[in-house]
């Protein structure tokens, strides 16, 4: 199943590699094709301090993180992404977090879910009729199904 992940999953991908969202990411190869949009690594970057004081990392540990979690993700250039989908995820967006538009975008335009644990964003979503959402359990009853 292809998913594009947002900043949340892969911020707690980084904070918890043994969390139900560690694993997923981590371990699912063979269950799971993750996108993402290269915003996401500067939204990252904005936190890597936090992402350090949070879970004690060093800068080599904090590096070899973003590495084995960065390379389960195929990142995609949100300039290939045509107008009308940015105009589509603007609409859903707006009034809950313009941050989260590129996450929107790609959804729309490749037509697979987004995971994210942003309850406000999931909500706000599926109020404006967006439901192409999937949630942390749903991706654990997923992959354990197979």
């Amino acid at each position: 199943m292809k998913v594009v992940v947002d900043s949340n999953i892969v911020f707690s991908a980084m904070l918890n590699p043994e969390s139900n969202i560690g694993d997923i990411i981590l371990n699912s190869q063979d269950t799971f094709s993750f996108y993402t949009c290269e915003y996401l690594r500067e939204e990252i970057n904005n936190h890597k301090n936090k992402i350090i004081t949070l879970t004690g990392y060093d800068d080599r540990e904090y590096g070899e993180m973003e590495f084995l979690v960065y390379k389960q993700i195929d990142f995609f250039s949100e300039s290939t992404i045509p107008f009308e989908f940015w105009q589509k995820a603007a609409d859903f967006v707006r009034g809950i977090d313009m941050d989260d538009i590129s996450f929107v975008a790609i959804s729309l335009f490749l037509d697979i879910k987004l995971w994210t644990g942003d309850k406000s964003l999931q909500i706000g979503l599926a109020k404006k009729g967006f439901t192409n959402i999937i949630t942390t359990q749903e991706m654990m009853q997923y992959r354990h199904k197979l």
